[in-house]
């Protein structure tokens, strides 16, 4: 009989272990503004998910990434909400508005689980109580893009933003406005064939107008398009935030003068890393760790080009 139970209470022990050695001791949870037809965010995507990868052996973590499909702070703010609701031992957002989002993310910090934000948020994190942030301040980033238009030595730019009502965003067009001295804003929708319209008709009506500057990948590939459909490639300087595989060709081909690149690989990866470092040693680095703005340019994009294949830029 002794026998019988010292067997049994092996392999109940043996379960025990097999069951708490098979769920994820670390849970970290993204939630992000990122469509998921949007090349930029989902390079960001690539970064959580090899972060995952390289951890999950040792620290048997699990990652999951969420975004609404389309760019809705309701809907976002929800998603962050069933996230705290889950427990997890981390969290990872960005903050494009957080009038909108300040409540859940509040309600994170809270409940005491460690946040981290990215991409957007750099200028009001602190002020939510998330402890540090990884991307690029976009205000700066803005100024350091119109400087370089200025010294491209365009005279008058149209600013093209596909995402009205975030807060990243508008910072990156004041940014450059001071720094290149001038820029006409215009408000369009992620639709394409609307961009391309609406590009193409302040460019016919104004013949002064020789830059435009996109402020991500999805306004800046037809912004690209309809200045080539004008004919007016040789004569207007072509910029855009972020990076995709369309505008990186047409900038080693000289026909955007630079990219302002802020790693979203990084954005990615890095605040997953610093998570797992938290859970594991109760250590976390305060503040912004920068991962941008660099500038992708005719001289460098075949270089950047052959990572972004790799899913890396």
């Amino acid at each position: 009989m002794r026998k019988i139970l010292s067997k049994l209470a092996i392999f109940f022990m043996a379960a025990i272990f097999l069951v708490s050695f098979s769920f994820a001791k670390i849970k970290i949870i993204v939630v992000t503004h990122g469509s998921a037809d949007d090349p930029f965010w989902s390079i960001v995507k690539n970064g959580v998910q090899q972060a995952g990868k390289d951890y999950r052996r040792a620290d048997k973590l699990q990652v999951l990434y969420r975004a609404p499909t389309t760019f809705n702070m309701v809907e976002m703010a929800r998603l962050i909400d069933q996230a705290v609701a889950e427990r997890p031992d981390g969290l990872v957002v960005s903050i494009p508005d957080a009038n909108a989002l300040g409540p859940s993310i509040r309600n994170a910090v809270k409940s005491g689980i460690p946040v981290i934000s990215i991409n957007s948020g750099s200028d009001v994190f602190t002020k939510l109580g998330v402890t540090a942030h990884v991307g690029q301040t976009e205000y700066e980033a803005g100024l350091g893009g119109g400087r370089r238009m200025k010294a491209s030595g365009a005279k008058k730019a149209l600013i093209v933003n596909h995402e009205v009502g975030n807060v990243a965003l508008d910072l990156r067009a004041d940014g450059f406005i001071k720094g290149f001295g001038n820029g006409e804003v215009i408000g369009v929708s992620k639709d394409p064939n609307e961009i391309k319209s609406a590009v193409s008709a302040k460019f016919r009506r104004d013949n002064k107008l020789d830059a435009v500057l996109a402020l991500g990948p999805l306004s800046g590939e037809p912004t690209y398009d309809a200045i080539k459909e004008l004919d007016k490639i040789k004569d207007v300087k072509v910029a855009t935030f972020d990076l995709s595989s369309k505008m990186l060709e047409a900038a080693a081909k000289g026909e955007v003068v630079f990219l302002i690149d802020q790693q979203p690989y990084l954005q990615g990866y890095l605040p997953i890393s610093m998570l797992v470092q938290y859970k594991r040693y109760d250590t976390l680095a305060p503040g912004i760790v920068q991962t941008g703005p660099g500038f992708v340019t005719p001289k460098n994009a075949a270089k950047v080009i052959g990572l972004a294949k790799k899913g890396y830029r």
